[in-house]
């Protein structure tokens, strides 16, 4: 019995759910995916996903703040890879499906994986309409540098990439809709000159008539966007890179880079090769499934729904909604009907709503129409049988709450109809609100109804952050946010909470950072527990704030500083870089990127002994070694013989270099040298967040000065010049000059004084890449280079006193703080073997 039991627990459990698969990982096949699993879906179906990016599903809607700097890439995911893995979503992110076998019920996809299913989901989107013309491509056939499509995160960070580079001045953008006016704004921030070709009458004539158009134009060429309406660009010019533009009817327009904004097309390809109905897009039924396949669903802008092909986020969303209903049996008689489609947007800055009709179709329609375009105002509201039945606002969308709920319900309108566009006896916004039904759908990006912010406030949450945290509302394009607070002040009763700790330094202590530090120094508080002890509501200790006081605290008192451990993150407390499954890497100082042959044999023989899984190099120029046990890295420590290398915390960290004049045949500057010095002179300062800074030996720029948070560029005549606020990771951003000067001396001279003023100034965890423009540059060469302020003095002595605190943090091998500082970690997660090649 005992063996038989013993085989019996060792049989390998059999799945019998049903095997549901997705192909597309978009907003819109992401979303039928959570409204399945909102159902229960989990239960009845093994769910696998086919994206053809390599990421997670994230917000297109958000590209263009990204393009404009206004949002990191990081921030728009609407699900990380870490949702997909919680339920239990088998994603293959990067794989294509090239073609659905309908009766083997196979999906086959370009890494010649054939995945069975039992439910199929198409939700391939579409992609972006390219429209013919000469020069396009090169004679292999890849598209001429410098043409971008404006459509995933790979085409906009593209974009920000080479509209950042120094040579590129001049864009054109072939479309006036929406997405190139989104476009051309995205690219103003990049100081880029902007000239919008439009084959349309007026601007965003999809979306408004010529009257509101004109009036968009002039606020279009107000933000200095150059706009030609009623052409076409009927070639690229250039031979190895873009040139310019060629119109069929004007003169050529000169030009460096081009971005195809000209509308978008469903992505049906699968659907064609594979032999299912398409017409404009995939044809589907009511419940969203492909005629004549049981089976097999559609979804997304990839669809033809009675013979409407939809682009925006709302239609989707309801889509989704029924479908989800359909495939898991939640409710079999849900059926799609079509979408009544408003627009709300904020376009290049200015505020759009558009609904229904642009303009009367009958006689006996009535037209309402103001307009004020000195203001950029203009609205329209055309009305039948005394319903709404389009309208349009444009600079001033306060009624759009109203004017959206009466054109989806029917409303009765007021007898005297300006008042629908003035509070002037009609429904006033908070009328508006009130009257909205609660399914009315209040943010399009996330989905998210009047009624799901009226329960968030009615479980008790009162503030509009905490609300929109909540629900997701407000957290896409973000044209929403008036509504949502609107929604959100009527729910609370007039009572919306505001919220200071938005502007507290940490949240546990409840003060800004000027005054936190005016306090810390008036008590003379040392350490974090005395600061939560005198500061802190009842003197209560708060884990999340600990990390930004104990930088804090460095930062301001130096060596009179009380360390205590327990303020600090794994990483500070034991010197060295947590990886995925509890084990530490290890990085020496190597300054300026710069190592010797017995540093490096030394390196080799502390792989060999500790047998580091993984040696690679950083790309900091440093040497990464990975996948120490923590109890080794005094050990390690002591056999390196070397200083840390500071790639854990929130401090200055490295300098990267070019070899620079010492073996160059372009340098002109000796950038190695000045990058030892500055390593050596600021290593270890504690800051808000990382620092990364770089010196280049010439304006090839070879160690990619540009995008760091502090620059440096040796120039012709012993000059050099100081970039602040670069980045290169997540966020893209070229840094700012600081100044030029004469020498190496005042480089360390200026590099200091920003970098403290940065750590007196910035916000916990606030890189350089915010800090710098939210302060502007103007006002950092004032108070930094010229001394405006009188603050210089003040500024070099705080960070000397930082300097000359500095100790090595390894040294804390033969003295450990604590007895378990270097105590065994249990494994977090096991991790593959890395093959060395």
């Amino acid at each position: 019995m005992t063996a038989l039991a013993g085989r019996a627990s060792r049989t390998k459990t059999v799945d019998s759910r049903r095997r549901l698969v997705v192909i597309g990982n978009g907003m819109a096949g992401a979303r039928a995916v959570e409204e399945i699993l909102a159902r229960g879906g989990a239960v009845q179906y093994r769910i696998t996903m086919f994206g053809d990016e390599p990421y997670g599903n994230y917000n297109r809607i958000m590209l263009s703040h990204v393009l404009s700097g206004e949002e990191d890439t990081g921030n728009i995911f609407l699900n990380s890879l870490a949702w997909y893995q919680e339920n239990d979503i088998t994603l293959h992110a990067g794989v294509r499906v090239d073609r659905i076998d309908r009766f083997a019920k196979l999906v086959f996809s370009d890494n010649g994986r054939a995945t069975p299913y039992d439910v199929l989901v198409i939700a391939t989107g579409s992609r972006s309409h390219r429209p013919p013309m000469d020069g396009m491509y090169t004679p292999g056939g890849r598209l001429l540098p410098g043409i971008f499509a404006f459509r995933t995160i790979d085409d906009t960070t593209g974009m920000v990439s080479y509209a950042q580079q120094d040579n590129n001045h001049r864009a054109v953008v072939i479309g006036g809709g929406l997405l190139g006016l989104e476009a051309a704004r995205g690219l103003q921030s990049h100081d880029i000159d902007v000239e919008v070709v439009h084959s349309g009458g007026h601007l965003m004539n999809a979306q408004m008539g010529p009257d509101g158009g004109a009036v968009l134009r002039r606020s279009v060429e107000a933000l200095g966007i150059t706009v030609h309406t009623g052409s076409r660009t009927t070639a690229v010019l250039g031979a190895d890179k873009v040139r310019g533009v060629r119109l069929r009817d004007r003169p050529d327009i000169e030009c460096d880079m081009v971005v195809m904004a000209a509308g978008i097309r469903p992505n049906v390809d699968v659907a064609v090769t594979s032999g299912l109905p398409v017409e404009r897009a995939i044809v589907v039924d009511d419940q969203m499934r492909v005629p004549d396949e049981d089976e097999i669903y559609a979804v997304g802008e990839c669809v033809q729904h009675r013979g409407e092909v939809y682009g925006l986020v709302a239609p989707l969303w309801e889509q989704a909604a029924v479908l989800a209903d359909h495939v898991t049996g939640a409710n079999p008689k849900a059926a799609y009907l079509g979408s009544r489609t408003a627009t709300k947007l904020k376009v290049a800055g200015v505020d759009v709503a558009s609904m229904g009709l642009q303009a009367p179709e009958r006689d006996t329609d009535e037209h309402v129409v103001f307009s004020e375009p000195s203001r950029g105002v203009f609205k329209s509201i055309v009305i039948r049988d005394s319903k709404i039945v389009g309208a349009t606002l444009l600079g001033d969308s306060r009624k759009v709450a109203y004017l959206t709920q009466a054109f989806d319900r029917g409303l009765p309108l007021p007898d005297e109809r300006v008042a629908l566009l003035f509070d002037i006896g009609g429904p006033g916004e908070e009328a508006g609100v009130a009257e909205l039904d609660g399914d009315a759908q209040v943010c399009n990006c996330n989905g998210v109804s009047k009624q799901a912010l009226v329960d968030t406030v009615a479980g008790g949450c009162t503030t509009l952050g905490g609300v929109m945290e909540a629900t997701r509302a407000g957290k896409g394009c973000g044209s929403c946010k008036l509504l949502v607070r609107q929604v959100v002040e009527w729910a609370a009763d007039g009572a919306v909470e505001e919220e200071p700790a938005a502007a507290y330094y940490v949240p546990g202590v409840p003060l800004e950072k000027a005054a936190l530090m005016a306090a810390i120094r008036e008590r003379g508080l040392r350490s974090v527990s005395a600061v939560f002890a005198a500061l802190a509501p009842g003197g209560a200790e708060d884990a999340k704030s600990k990390m930004g006081l104990a930088s804090l605290l460095k930062m301001m008192w130096a060596g009179e500083y009380i360390d205590e451990r327990d303020a600090r993150f794994v990483n500070d407390r034991v010197h060295a870089n947590i990886q995925r499954d509890g084990t530490f890497s290890v990085v020496p100082q190597m300054k300026g990127g710069v190592t010797s042959p017995e540093q490096l044999r030394r390196i080799a023989d502390v792989a060999d002994k500790y047998k580091i899984p993984m040696v690679k190099l950083t790309g900091g120029q440093r040497i990464d070694l990975l996948g120490v046990p923590k109890e080794n890295l005094p050990k390690v420590w002591a056999d390196l013989d070397m200083p840390s290398g500071y790639a854990y915390g929130k401090s200055f960290r490295t300098v990267k270099t070019c070899v620079g004049q010492e073996y160059c045949r372009f340098g002109t500057g000796d950038s190695t040298r000045l990058g030892i010095e500055i390593e050596s002179r600021f290593q270890g300062i504690e800051s808000p967040a990382k620092l990364k800074l770089a010196v280049s030996g010439c304006p090839r720029n070879c160690a990619e000065s540009l995008v760091k948070d502090v620059g440096v560029v040796a120039v012709d005549g012993g000059r050099w010049e100081i970039y602040v606020g670069g980045a290169a990771g997540a966020h893209i951003r070229k840094g700012d000059l600081l100044a030029t000067v004469d020498g190496p001396e005042t480089v360390k001279l200026l590099a200091g004084r920003f970098m403290q003023y940065y750590r007196e100034r910035a916000n916990w965890l606030e890189r350089t890449y915010a800090f710098v423009p939210r302060v502007g540059i103007e006002h950092l060469r004032a108070v930094i280079v010229d001394d405006a302020e009188g603050l210089a003095a003040q500024l070099d002595a705080a960070m000397q006193d930082s300097v000359d605190a500095y100790v090595d943090p390894w040294t804390e091998r033969d003295d450990p703080f604590t007895p378990g500082q270097f105590r065994t970690s249990l494994p977090l997660e096991v991790l593959p073997q890395v093959p060395v090649r």
